[in-house]
């Protein structure tokens, strides 16, 4: 599996605020003990917070053995897990050389090491499940008009999918609801639809159908990300940029959303013999 950069620097922040939480101390406290120990290091309250809060791209490695001094962490083996986490959170993944058009690239990194994806889809078929013309023409549809912006797109979407290929591929189910499929552009209808239709053991594909009325997702889709040490966050993808839910509060009410629209779905039958119909209708 590989490892996710911003799945460490959450794990890693949390941890902290965790051991400082503990010791019942203040970020002001904890700065002014962090000098004492390393006097030839920049330290303020303002810094302590930016740690927790993740905004530190590369927590130093003499700035986390000086907090693991504040905070009293002296065995050896919990100190070296600590620096190991903290090497592995300032890593960079492919995605990196995508900024151009995946920004952060939070996403795909957390989408790396998930092992469950929860997801459901309104308008368009999930990017994971998408044939690379299906995929153009979303990036052109979004209105993308530069052709290398427009090829840049399509590249990283289909790395992204290579995901599914994996050994430790992550269990993907993905609600999706029928307007996404009569959107799906007649010239590139069949080669998607058939693209939803291979069989993959760990992909479950289910449709929402017209028939089903108004349901709890209409408002949009979203995305639910499981990892296998580390709590689940949820993605809800926005015109103006994504939001990041993390409150397990938030959580809980997206899982209880995503089962109650997995209830009204088509079974796998029932949406293998709806694609199959569209394909013949196209």
């Amino acid at each position: 599996m590989a490892a996710s950069p911003t799945l460490r620097r959450r794990r890693l922040a949390r941890q902290l605020l965790t051991l400082r939480a503990a010791r019942g101390m203040t970020v002001d406290a904890v700065s002014k003990e962090a000098k004492k120990r390393r006097p030839d290091r920049p330290w303020s309250a303002a810094k302590v917070t930016r740690i927790e809060n993740r905004q530190v791209q590369k927590v130093r490695e003499a700035d986390l053995l000086a907090l693991l001094d504040v905070y009293n962490v002296t065995d050896s083996k919990e100190r070296a897990a600590y620096v190991k986490l903290a090497k592995e959170a300032s890593q960079t993944g492919w995605w990196v050389g995508y900024r151009d058009v995946l920004g952060s690239g939070t996403y795909v990194d957390l989408e790396t090491e998930a092992t469950e994806l929860l997801t459901i889809e309104i308008g368009y078929v999930p990017g994971l499940l998408q044939e690379e013309g299906y995929a153009r023409a979303v990036v052109i549809g979004s209105g993308v008009r530069d052709d290398t912006e427009v090829d840049r797109r399509v590249e990283a979407r289909m790395i992204r999918r290579a995901i599914l290929d994996r050994p430790d591929a992550p269990h993907l189910v993905a609600l999706i609801d029928e307007t996404a499929i009569r959107k799906i552009p007649v010239q590139v209808r069949e080669a998607q639809i058939r693209h939803l239709l291979v069989p993959r053991p760990r992909v479950e594909v289910r449709i929402i159908p017209d028939a089903a009325g108004p349901h709890p997702a209409l408002s949009g889709g979203a995305t639910i990300m499981r990892f296998p040490h580390d709590p689940s966050v949820v993605y809800l993808e926005q015109t103006s940029g994504g939001q990041f839910l993390e409150e397990p509060e938030e959580v809980t009410h997206h899982e209880a959303l995503f089962h109650a629209v997995k209830e009204v779905a088509l079974s796998r039958n029932e949406t293998v013999a709806l694609l199959e119909s569209a394909i013949r209708t196209a």
